[in-house]
């Protein structure tokens, strides 16, 4: 690719963050804070054995305390967020509870309850992910977030936005992706991805000022997401892009990135 996004450093100059990146942020920002609501199998009644169990107004610390189930009250398991449980008390108030609390309850008959934490099986079948990566596009600074959407344990559909940082420009690009899993049970899971966006270029000023630019892409690529613990994991690939230019010639870039991401 040419200077204009090959030779990047951050600049204080000029923004070029676009109204979407934004949007994507705080969309994935929810995502990382409550998660996607897991259905519980089957309503369960458990009975508080601790002194009083704290029901929140969401899934999260961040959410206020509203009411207080006393010890020898019941509440009914409506559902699962990641660690978060939404229940019912007697009198129908519906509230969240953490996962560290709920192992405080007993079962029917007196017998203590335990959760499952996420595990391995929970990665292969996970439908939601969403994370942030970073690395290099054609020698510029790269930093990127994305959120996908498993239709099927090997297919899923990712949208990205990226933010490039240059010598000589800076920008931003938008793409959306399908990505295919041949082994998605393995801890270390290869996949093969291909896509296509936007990329859009501000150069810096200079003797002579270059004028913005938004070019259409396609890629493909190959990486490998890698089960760390939990609901988190490690992320790495390779994309191999194409920009098609106005002129006659189009340009070729290549990216890396690693980064985490969090499942639900």
């Amino acid at each position: 690719m040419s200077e204009r996004n090959t030779t990047i450093t951050p600049s204080t100059s000029r923004s070029t963050k676009p109204p979407w990146l934004t949007v994507l942020v705080l969309m994935l920002s929810q995502a990382f804070t409550t998660g996607l609501a897991e259905a519980a199998e089957e309503y369960r009644t458990v009975s508080v054995a601790d002194p009083y169990l704290e029901m929140r107004t969401g899934p999260g610390r961040g959410y206020p305390k509203f009411y207080v189930v006393n010890r020898g009250e019941t509440v009914e398991i409506i559902m699962r967020k990641t660690d978060w449980f939404k229940v019912r008390a007697p009198n129908g108030k519906e509230g969240w509870v953490d996962r560290d609390q709920m192992e405080l309850t007993l079962q029917p008959g007196g017998r203590e309850i335990k959760f499952a934490q996420a595990d391995r099986e929970d990665f292969t079948d996970a439908r939601w992910e969403a994370g942030v990566m970073a690395g290099d596009f054609g020698g510029a600074n790269v930093i990127s977030l994305y959120g996908g959407y498993s239709l099927n344990p090997n297919v899923s559909i990712e949208v990205w936005g990226s933010q490039i940082l240059g010598n000589f420009s800076n920008g931003w690009m938008g793409s959306v992706n399908l990505t295919h899993e041949t082994w998605p049970d393995w801890r270390i899971s290869p996949f093969f991805t291909m896509g296509t966006g936007l990329i859009h270029t501000e150069p810096k000023s200079t003797i002579i000022q270059g004028e913005d630019r938004t070019d259409q892409i396609a890629h493909v690529g190959v990486g490998f997401r890698f089960y760390a613990s939990r609901r988190f994991i490690l992320r790495a690939e390779y994309k191999s892009y194409v920009v098609f230019t106005s002129r006659d010639e189009n340009e070729e870039v290549e990216e890396w990135k690693a980064g985490f991401a969090f499942f639900f």
